[in-house]
């Protein structure tokens, strides 16, 4: 016998122990974690945080204020011909230089530049949700993959259903990890425009963006939120509906032999 089929007994009783630890976690998730967590994703979209009517009530102050504006002359009066030739030159290049360079910021008057804590808030209510969606799915997913048989000619139309439940839970896994993603390209966005009021404060265009930015990002954690309840129970019913074949997906023919 080839020393790779050689199983330590210690080993293997942990194997089985991890295996048996899976199976009652993921069967226990299944029949109940999902539809409790559904019922509670459910009452959080009734939350008055979820159903702002009027979307200015998220909006932020953004607390910069426009600069007073410095005027330049061309004027040299007072100086001589050459003197004034030169300066002419001098301030002709520096305006083909330095046109649209915008203002140089060394510090904010008023501090840091605070987030939207309206949306900070929402944030930090909803990632644990997207976290724990994400745990769930991958212990149910490592469930159905110790539960998928030897590979054997034939009668592998349960095999296939449990192929296509843990193809589900890894795309709803992608899906949940996206969420995350999204939030992290919010603050980048925000921040890069916040930057660019702090530099062009004289642009209305850049401030509205920005409140536009937040409302947008405020829709996109209420359609999240939505979208999490909706897995929860799409999983929970594809999963009990096929419960049978996905714990024995090959049926044994002793029966009818008889």
């Amino acid at each position: 016998m080839s020393s790779l089929l050689k199983v330590d007994n210690e080993i293997k009783t942990k194997v089985d122990a991890f295996r048996e630890r899976i199976t009652g976690e993921a069967e226990d998730l299944v029949a109940n974690f999902f539809p409790k967590k559904l019922l509670e994703l459910d009452h959080f979209l009734k939350d008055p945080i979820l159903n702002i009517q009027e979307l200015k009530d998220i909006h932020c102050e953004i607390n910069l204020k426009v600069p007073d504006p410095i005027l330049l002359t061309n004027s040299h009066d007072g100086l001589d011909a050459p003197n004034a030739k030169r300066r002419k030159m001098e301030s002709e290049a520096e305006d083909d230089s330095c046109q649209v360079a915008g203002t140089k910021v060394f510090v904010i008057p008023g501090g840091m530049m605070k987030s939207n804590n309206k949306l900070v808030d929402l944030i930090e209510k909803v990632k644990p949700e997207i976290r724990t969606l994400i745990e769930k799915c991958n212990t149910v997913k490592m469930w159905v993959q110790l539960l998928i048989p030897r590979i054997e000619d034939g009668n592998n139309f349960g095999v296939s259903i449990q192929e296509e439940t843990v193809a589900e839970l890894r795309t709803v896994e992608g899906e949940a990890a996206s969420y995350l993603d999204q939030i992290s390209r919010y603050y980048i966005t925000r921040a890069k425009l916040v930057s660019k009021i702090a530099k062009y404060p004289h642009v209305e265009d850049y401030r509205r963006t920005v409140t536009e930015i937040d409302e947008k990002e405020y829709i996109s954690l209420k359609i999240i939120v939505s979208e999490l309840r909706n897995q929860y129970v799409t999983l929970h019913d594809m999963i009990l509906k096929n419960i049978e074949k996905i714990k024995r997906p090959r049926s044994s023919n002793t029966d009818a032999l008889y």
